[in-house]
């Protein structure tokens, strides 16, 4: 018979891909920072499973499917555990590379924390500040918790959690191409380096404009200049996203990550695409756009 004492919890988080970002920090409420900009929320991302079981030690372990670091993830389960003495282990499994720019440090914090506090009894509420503190301070992003709290096409006007920051959605089921071409950028070291304020002050103009009427097209406007200025693509990711848009579909660089996001051109052209991005040395994922944000998904299922 299972142990009635242990408690255990189950939580989604979506992937995610950024077009444009501009940091925002300097608000004194750590939850009123993060970033302005606009992103896609994944149907796929991390799934969270947690296991509390009370003791009379403390200790938390986590776990993934790939070999990555879970630091900012740790921190989140340490604080949502508090100082309850017992045995806390979370496994996290991840669709997509890590470091990549596919929103993995937000996701697998968001969905640690929700299974985390589905096992404790603690308010969601909690578990996405928390989130959004360790992943705002450990460097993983600004404002990936936020843009992850719903679905569809995001365009984030005001960083921050709700109800400091705000959000424009428009729901989409588009379905899309990601890939991996370079090695993964170091996500933090990008946003706050000055040399790159230039390119912050173009995402600017863009995101002014793309806020005005937030559609489909304007996404893509906005999302292709922002790479081309931002141009921290590896020359072969450059020829990988040239090569798509030459063949009819939109492609921008996923922020910040040696990856690439892209439409499909069209159902015949599609098959086609994915042979040449293959010959061309990316590593394919097809994808669709996520309608649903972050939440719990109850207890595992008993074996």
């Amino acid at each position: 018979m299972p142990d009635a004492s242990v408690a255990c919890g189950r939580a989604f988080a979506p992937s995610h891909v950024t077009g444009l970002v501009v940091p925002r920090t300097e608000a004194r409420d750590p939850r009123a920072r993060g970033s302005v900009g606009a992103g896609l929320v994944l149907s796929t991302g991390v799934i969270a499973t947690a296991t509390w079981r009370p003791g009379s030690r403390r200790s938390v372990a986590l776990s993934s499917d790939r070999p990555a670091s879970l630091e900012i993830s740790e921190v989140v389960a340490r604080r949502l555990l508090g100082a309850r003495p017992g045995r806390l282990s979370v496994a996290l499994t991840h669709p997509l590379p890590i470091g990549q720019g596919f929103g993995a440090s937000a996701a697998g914090a968001l969905a640690t924390g929700l299974a985390v506090a589905d096992a404790l009894g603690l308010p969601p509420r909690k578990a996405v500040e928390v989130a959004h503190l360790a992943d705002l301070f450990g460097g993983g992003g600004l404002g990936g918790v936020a843009a992850i709290l719903g679905g569809g096409l995001e365009v984030r006007l005001r960083p921050g959690l709700p109800p400091h920051g705000r959000i424009v959605r428009r729901p989409r089921s588009d379905r899309l191409l990601v890939g991996t071409v370079g090695r993964p950028l170091r996500t933090g070291t990008v946003l706050r380096d000055p040399g790159h304020q230039r390119s912050f002050d173009a995402g600017e103009t863009l995101l002014t404009r793309l806020g005005r009427r937030p559609t489909w097209d304007r996404f893509w406007d906005a999302s292709e200049a922002f790479t081309d200025e931002v141009d921290l693509a590896v020359p072969r990711l450059r020829d990988v996203l040239r090569g798509l848009r030459r063949r009819g579909s939109r492609a921008a660089q996923a922020m910040f990550g040696g990856s690439f996001f892209a439409t499909l051109p069209s159902p015949a052209a599609a098959r086609s695409v994915a042979r040449w991005l293959r010959r061309s040395g990316a590593t394919v994922w097809p994808v669709a756009v996520g309608s649903q944000g972050a939440h719990a998904l109850g207890p595992p299922s008993p074996p």
